[in-house]
């Protein structure tokens, strides 16, 4: 027996060894108390509550469209995307084969209505001489008289075709209306075109507006004058500040919406035509600001109770969840507004609200 115990005394300690170690580690273990981490914010007052923003599109406040007057094949084309252009330069010019012989039949009329013009004057002035002499009859003078009336008027009428036809010359020529940016181009050298076909767009404003709509529930909110506040989303985090420069009184049957326009009051060159814009609108009542609780959306739960948030109180050091019931009003871009509930200054939880328990203990 002794030499058993003797040979087995390494064996005995390695197990008393072993069974110490797990004891102390599932005491260890046992001790270990996880406290779930939760996001929180303090309660407090939103001046932005009622701020609203709507997507629109940057215009240029001036956009010509050129197009010509007339018909023909382009000859001449001076036009390029991105061109800077002066009030007056020559743009852009067609062959004018119609408006040309239109001019050439008009002088040829008017030639011949001055020579028959000239006849009719001759004849009246023999008839008026032979009439005074007493060689012919009132009535023959009448007439050369008349004939001679008729043919004046259709020489005047003549000679305002030639004009008009050499006018219509000039409707096959194109230059800039104003100083400005060619915006568009659409068309090409020795293209066909027709009378008022658009065939470039020119860029001749000063300002960037931007142009939106928005509805009816908040269309009478809005005032001309009003200042907004202009973001794009292709410029990053930038922001502009705008005013309402036009509001619409009728809706448009296309969109369901009230036109409004926004000019930009401090653009930059960055800020391009077609531009994807938010803008954003006060719509707080007038009078003191700041009277609205808001929370976060995400920090609002429901149950078959109704809503509620968890409130985050403290005691001794420790943190602890309640769950606590809330009257809610507008949902807003920052969050619900609350009517009642909960109070300024107070903590609650804004995440994991489903796998939260009331009373249970969190960490910040």
């Amino acid at each position: 027996m002794q030499k058993f115990l003797k040979k087995g005394r390494p064996v005995f300690l390695l197990l008393l060894i072993s069974f110490g170690w797990t004891a102390c580690g599932e005491e260890e273990k046992s001790t270990e108390k996880f406290i779930r981490p939760v996001k929180y914010q303090v309660v407090g007052f939103n001046a932005a509550a009622k701020d609203r923003t709507y997507s629109g599109v940057a215009e240029i406040d001036k956009s010509i469209s050129l197009s010509f007057r007339s018909s023909g094949v382009i000859t001449q084309f001076n036009i390029k995307l991105g061109q800077k252009v002066k009030k007056g330069q020559l743009l852009a010019r067609l062959d004018n084969v119609q408006a040309k012989l239109s001019y050439e039949n008009s002088i040829s009329s008017k030639n011949s209505a001055e020579s028959q013009m000239k006849t009719a004057k001759s004849t009246l002035d023999r008839v008026r001489s032979l009439y005074e002499k007493g060689s012919t009859s009132l009535s023959d003078y009448e007439s050369a008289k008349n004939a001679y009336e008729t043919a004046n008027q259709s020489f005047n009428n003549a000679k305002r075709s030639v004009e008009i036809q050499k006018e219509q010359l000039n409707y096959g020529i194109l230059y800039a209306p104003e100083n400005g940016t060619i915006a568009t181009v659409n068309a090409e050298i020795d293209e066909n075109i027709n009378p008022g076909q658009q065939i470039a767009t020119l860029n001749a404003g000063q300002q960037m507006e931007i142009s939106l709509g928005l509805p009816e529930s908040v269309i009478n909110q809005v005032k001309t004058e009003a200042l907004v506040n202009v973001g794009f989303p292709a410029l990053g985090d930038q922001q502009f500040e705008g005013k309402v420069t036009e509001v619409a009184p009728a809706i448009d049957g296309n969109t369901s919406t009230y036109p409004v326009r926004i000019t930009v009051t401090n653009p930059i060159d960055e800020i391009k035509s077609g531009m994807a814009a938010n803008v954003t609108f006060d719509f707080s009542d007038e009078g003191p600001k700041n009277t609205a609780l808001t929370v976060a959306s995400n920090a609002v739960g429901e149950d078959s109770k109704g809503r509620f948030v968890f409130l985050i109180e403290e005691k001794e050091g420790q943190y602890f969840v309640r769950k606590q019931p809330v009257t809610l009003g507008q949902l807003t871009s920052a969050g619900f507004e609350i009517v009642s509930g909960i109070e300024e200054g107070q903590k609650i939880a804004t995440a994991g609200l489903q796998t939260l328990l009331d009373g249970q203990e969190v960490k910040l």
